[in-house]
């Protein structure tokens, strides 16, 4: 299947572009740009999570690459270690909604629906929940009086641009080229791993042979992880078909008259409860094979049900008592998990707010699709 070649590609793009510390150019950016706002580090933490799920499109990518940094530093201004751990679990699973996202593919792998359409989709969505994050993250503020880390001035934010330059133009050459229309988002991938390697090898001379190869052997791993959990998938998907389970529940959702929006209501519950326990791939190889021809029937479109799928996935990935990127955290800390999802209730909500709305106003996640590619 063509598309599963993104995957690697853009995992292995992330990692090399983080071995030359673009996490931390990313962070002194993010720092110019929201640094004068009360409980400042929080905002840096939602808006460096923002520009680095762009380019690595994994959210536990996010917490290990910036939480080493962000985490530390938040405990080192006052802000409570449960918090501090809350902040940076909730910032990461942006990207799984901003593009190139993995879990994205995986689903345009799984509903057969185009790939590009859903990183178009995710734009707006992912926006709204950084600033739903924000705005939770700025109550959370002013509730402990945490500090303003620095005045704002604008030569500062054009250093710290020019500096983490490099980070910036590789989501420009993903997103640009495929919202143009010049390559696919596999090629994408390709073109991305490329200018890595050039930016790391080339630019800042910070990438070896014997660096590269350690790099390629944990995305190779990594991908093993992802692949054969698409094996089992497609086995599941083939005996689920077979057992008629979709037709069931059609059947069962006809009985009770639910239209659209119920059934999208049925699927939020049912994909928050199964991310409390696996990590988004897993519930989207595990149940689209019954959920997407059910959705189908109903009209719903795949664009805007991946979308609800996806951003049900954030809100899975920060719920007790097994969301994954809790876990990341806590490893981050040293601290016992359950000590970190003390601070995660009010980014829970925030996320909530932002699921109600990307599912029962569909437009949010189909405007840019449509206006950019049209219906259909």
């Amino acid at each position: 299947n063509f598309p599963l070649l993104a995957i690697p590609l853009f995992i292995l793009a992330g990692a090399i572009m983080n071995a030359s510390g673009i996490s931390r150019r990313l962070i002194a950016f993010a720092g110019a740009l929201f640094g004068w706002i009360r409980g400042g580090l929080a905002h840096v933490s939602i808006g460096a999570s923002l520009f680095f799920a762009e380019i690595s499109g994994s959210a536990v990518a996010d917490v290990a690459a910036l939480g080493s940094i962000l985490i530390p530093g938040m405990k080192s201004k006052g802000y409570p270690a449960p918090l501090a751990a809350a902040v940076m679990s909730s910032a990461a699973t942006l990207a799984v909604i901003i593009p190139p996202s993995i879990p994205m593919i995986l689903y345009a792998v799984m509903a057969q629906t185009s790939v590009v359409k859903l990183f178009v989709a995710g734009i707006i969505p992912g926006l709204i929940g950084a600033l739903a994050l924000a705005a939770a993250a700025y109550w959370q503020a002013v509730r402990y009086n945490f500090p303003i880390e620095e005045r704002f001035r604008i030569s500062h934010v054009w250093a710290t641009f020019k500096d983490a330059f490099w980070a910036f133009l590789l989501p420009i050459i993903i997103l640009g080229g495929i919202y143009a229309g010049v390559v696919t988002a596999t090629e994408a991938a390709a073109v991305s791993t490329i200018y890595a390697v050039f930016v790391e090898a080339v630019v800042f001379r910070t990438l070896s042979i014997g660096k590269f190869m350690a790099i390629a052997q944990r995305c190779a791993v990594l991908t093993a992880v992802i692949f054969m959990l698409l094996a089992t998938g497609s086995a599941i998907a083939y005996f689920i078909t077979l057992s008629g389970i979709p037709e069931w529940i059609l059947a069962l959702m006809k009985a009770i008259d639910a239209g659209p929006y119920l059934f999208l209501l049925v699927v939020n519950i049912v994909l928050l409860l199964a991310g409390m326990f696996i990590d988004p791939g897993t519930a989207i190889v595990v149940l689209m094979p019954a959920l997407f021809p059910v959705a189908k029937s109903l009209g719903i479109d795949p664009v805007h049900l991946g979308l609800v799928v996806c951003v049900t996935a954030c809100t899975g990935m920060i719920t007790p008592p097994f969301g994954l990127d809790l876990f990341v955290a806590s490893s981050t800390l040293n601290k016992p998990v359950v000590e970190v999802t003390r601070g995660v209730g009010q980014f829970i909500v925030a996320n909530i707010v932002v699921l109600a709305i990307v599912t029962y106003v569909p437009s949010v996640a189909t405007f840019l699709p449509n206006l950019l590619f049209g219906k259909g």
